[in-house]
């Protein structure tokens, strides 16, 4: 009885502190659809409304009618696809050779690899950015791709998951003759995919959402992507339209709730089951 008595009052303080979690992660997002759906009059009405009288849709209309943003979704897309692909070349190699072959300089290697991950963007953006605008690549969707077509962080997460898979079952699959090439396509990435799944989430949230490299490396709008024009619905007509920026936020953000909907459940595998260590 009395162990009922004490873990009663822990579970209303467990609930309790959820709801209060929720509530601060979810309230930016309720205000965020909420002003969406205002008239710009509402927005500036204190206290704050978090209801509208009236649900504006022409709100999406006249943002997405704003500018170009059906080259800039395009643009979004083809950037943060392109930076998944070249990060799944090199990632996945790079990784299984730390997990799993031993050779020389492997833990100097592995230390440098992981020390990229320590250095601020910002130290390092002035100097890419003179190398790409050598090689004629400011205002192109390559320029906005390349400087990161490897993940140091990746390699470090799959290097991980690649050292839980029993040396049994490779050594299996080299008695059956099979090459590296295969073993890694055959075996190693199917048993990684949760984690392969929560790497391509994470970077693809942060290069959809990346503002400051579209916004150094573009300069017109056939490179631009959503981020940096959405923040040029900040102006209309010398004010701040909140609910046309709002707007635009949603349509930001539309695509990645849809895409961590349909990949949950690969996100709590791979920090649950796989481990990281």
């Amino acid at each position: 009885m009395r162990t009922l008595k004490t873990s009663l009052p822990l579970k209303v303080l467990n609930v309790v502190g959820l709801i209060i979690m929720v509530a601060i992660f979810a309230m930016p997002f309720i205000w965020m659809i909420s002003t969406s759906l205002k008239t710009l009059g509402e927005t500036m009405v204190f206290p704050p409304k978090w209801i509208p009288d009236e649900l504006i849709w022409e709100n999406f209309v006249s943002a997405w009618n704003s500018g170009p943003f059906l080259q800039y979704f395009i643009n979004s897309v083809l950037v943060s696809v392109g930076i998944l692909i070249f990060q799944f070349i090199t990632v996945i190699p790079a990784a299984y050779a730390f997990a799993r072959y031993e050779f020389r300089f492997k833990n100097m290697l592995f230390s440098l690899v992981m020390v990229t991950m320590m250095i601020p963007a910002q130290l390092i953006f002035l100097p890419v950015f003179l190398n790409l605008s050598d090689w004629g690549l400011l205002d192109t969707l390559w320029g906005l791709i390349l400087p990161f077509a490897t993940s140091a962080f990746g390699i470090f997460m799959l290097r991980q998951t690649f050292k839980q898979v029993p040396e049994e079952l490779l050594e299996a699959a080299r008695l059956d003759n099979s090459t590296d090439f295969k073993i890694m396509m055959k075996i190693m990435v199917p048993m990684a995919k949760p984690t392969l799944i929560t790497l391509g989430l994470f970077n693809f949230i942060t290069h959809w959402n990346d503002y400051f490299w579209p916004l150094v490396m573009t300069t017109s709008e056939k490179a631009r992507t959503l981020p940096v024009g959405i923040a040029q619905l900040r102006q209309v007509d010398g004010g701040v339209a909140w609910n046309i920026l709002m707007a635009g936020n949603v349509i930001l953000v539309i695509p990645i709730l849809i895409i961590f909907f349909f990949a949950q459940r690969h996100i709590i595998r791979a920090f649950t089951y796989t481990g990281v260590k």
